[in-house]
């Protein structure tokens, strides 16, 4: 007999649950199904030059914030791209910014780009959760909040050390990333405002919006949406997609070295050089789904990441 509000059927089995038990190989997680839709979605605006443009901020394109939790008490984390090097000192209370908190720059920076504004505003912070394909609910709402902490008490430095007094590039020796920030979420998805018409309010702190104003760089949001989850391919994404439109011709790139991609990227150090370059191509994989004309490719003796001349982003011009 039908079991009445349910779409199963008592002594029998769904397809759903024929299908996992017999050829779970077959079966795809929501959340695998969310990522192909956004993989669907980039190559689509890619093929119509009309990508949803959003702007990440120079230091953490250059050199990436840790991928993996820090280890307790670990409350610095340094990461260098040539000449140029990225320290980041986390709060005792909330620690240094990690993982998905990386989403939060961007958001920073678009919002920033787009507004034109020092003080931004956006209506929830459920926005930026939809803005990066992030389920809603109090378990991602718990997690976003925390990312903004871990954000906004964490102090940058982003210079270089070829001057003995290390005087930064943004003529600021360090920097936070706000100076204030009201943030609100609701349960309610139709509620846009708190009573009384108040937004989400957050100030940049005047280091950080001159860095982004002066030295933003373009990035698809869409294609951050599909690499959310996968926070090492998405600052591969990023610094791929830098380099290959500032470059005149074909880029050298060591992978090891005090000078190499091993030492920017946020991820955490290989025992092992060939760990580290089968987690670089397996990288290099995700990214050709967003961008299949992605020419970067690690050479044929594995020490280096070749790059030519190209457009990450559809319709830019140099």
């Amino acid at each position: 007999m039908p079991n009445s509000g349910t779409n199963k059927v008592v002594g029998f089995e769904t397809a759903g649950d024929l299908l996992r038990r017999s050829h779970p190989e077959l079966v795809v997680s929501k959340r695998k199904h969310r990522q192909a839709e956004a993989v669907q979605l980039v190559r689509l605006n890619r093929e119509g030059a009309s990508p949803n443009l959003g702007f990440a901020s120079r230091p953490f394109v250059l050199c990436g914030l840790p991928v993996k939790r820090p280890a307790k008490g670990a409350l610095m984390h340094e990461r260098r791209n040539g000449q140029f090097v990225l320290q980041v000192i986390g709060h005792p209370n909330y620690g240094v910014p990690w993982g998905q908190d990386r989403l939060v720059p961007i958001f920073l920076a678009t919002l920033a780009m787009r507004q034109q504004k020092q003080t931004i505003t956006f209506r929830s912070a459920a926005e930026m959760l939809d803005v990066f394909g992030m389920q809603q609910g109090g378990s991602q709402y718990r997690r976003l909040i925390a990312a903004f902490q871990r954000v906004f008490g964490a102090t940058i430095f982003f210079g270089t050390d070829t001057l003995t007094s290390k005087a930064a590039v943004t003529h600021q020796a360090r920097f936070n990333f706000m100076r204030e920030a009201r943030i609100w979420y609701s349960r309610d998805p139709d509620q846009a405002l708190l009573p009384g018409g108040f937004e989400n309010v957050i100030v940049l702190s005047d280091e950080f919006y001159r860095e982004v104003t002066t030295h933003s760089i373009p990035t698809d949001l869409e294609a951050a949406k599909a690499l959310s989850s996968a926070p090492a391919a998405l600052d591969l994404y990023m610094w791929v997609s830098y380099r290959c439109f500032t470059a005149k011709g074909q880029d050298r790139v060591p992978i090891f070295g005090e000078f190499g991609l091993v030492a920017q990227l946020g991820s955490i150090e290989y025992a092992r050089p060939r760990k580290f370059r089968e987690r670089l191509d397996r990288w290099l994989d995700l990214i050709r789904c967003l961008w299949p004309g992605c020419p970067a490719r690690i050479s044929s003796d594995g020490d280096y990441l070749l790059l030519q001349p190209a457009l990450a982003l559809a319709g830019r011009s140099a």
